[in-house]
């Protein structure tokens, strides 16, 4: 699923990306592999007296089996953190295309080190075999052709696309909806969904549902950014500080080793 950019003409290499990671891992903050205080599902704060947030809580309550089958962030995304800001930035229509450049550079190379990476550890945490089928999570504001992200992470994933759209109005919604979105019929297919940013879940879980509806036997739902507000942050103990970003674990990792920062090969996934 994940393949080597080869030729000067092509985008980085992989020894670039990790390079690129490596930069930024100090200003970053992850969830631990120990899932301790956290959300069983999204692995950000979890409600008063239960394993789960208030959202998340509400999501299965409602939709139960026909969720992602796992969630998991590569980052806290804390409010006014330099990976919030990143995640505005690199798509937004207000932004020159050069201001949006080092943002986006920057977010590429942390996905696609996580899921070179980790990708094994969200399977394995999912239960299910690793994905054949890619799909990204629509943006909120209907915006007209590919998705930035996955303009982005194209050039270096060979699986094919699931196409899933907003329906008409949808792209409006802010509550889990399961016809929010349409997917073309997908028998049997085991999905990575990509999201940019995850706030109440009710974007990607939506998009979970739809999947499932299209036929989906399973779908892993990996995010760059689990939004956290600056109080929740300071309660739960979230930050660079108390839980940095670590290249070699992730919020599943268990005995699956991370690829060493020399590696070349792509991963087979």
């Amino acid at each position: 699923m994940l393949d080597e950019a080869p030729g000067t003409a092509q985008p980085p290499g992989w020894t670039e990306l990790r390079a690129l990671v490596r930069a930024q891992r100090l200003v970053l903050s992850a969830p631990r592999s120990s899932g301790a205080d956290l959300c069983l599902v999204c692995h950000g704060p979890p409600g008063q007296g239960s394993p789960l947030c208030f959202q998340c809580d509400l999501h299965r309550q409602c939709a139960g089996g026909s969720l992602a089958d796992v969630v998991v962030p590569v980052a806290f995304a804390v409010k006014g953190s330099p990976h919030a800001r990143q995640l505005w930035q690199y798509k937004s229509g207000r932004l020159p295309a050069a201001a949006r450049a080092v943002p986006a550079t920057m977010l590429r190379a942390l996905l696609l080190v996580f899921l070179r990476d980790h990708g094994p550890c969200v399977w394995r945490a999912g239960g299910i075999r690793a994905p054949n089928q890619l799909a990204m999570v629509p943006t909120a504001r209907g915006r007209p052709g590919i998705h930035p992200l996955r303009a982005l992470i194209g050039p270096y994933l060979t699986a094919p696309w699931a196409e899933l759209a907003a329906r008409p109005g949808g792209e409006q919604a802010r509550d889990l909806d399961p016809d929010r979105f349409a997917a073309k019929v997908l028998p049997d297919a085991r999905v990575l969904l990509i999201d940019d940013t995850w706030t109440t879940g009710a974007s990607a879980q939506s998009a979970a549902m739809a999947l499932r509806r299209a036929g989906a036997r399973s779908v892993a739902t990996v995010v760059l950014g689990r939004h956290v507000g600056v109080a929740q942050a300071e309660r739960a103990g979230l930050g660079p500080a108390s839980t940095p970003f670590r290249l070699g674990s992730c919020a599943v990792h268990g005995h699956h080793a991370a690829a060493p920062d020399h590696a070349a090969a792509p991963t087979t996934l």
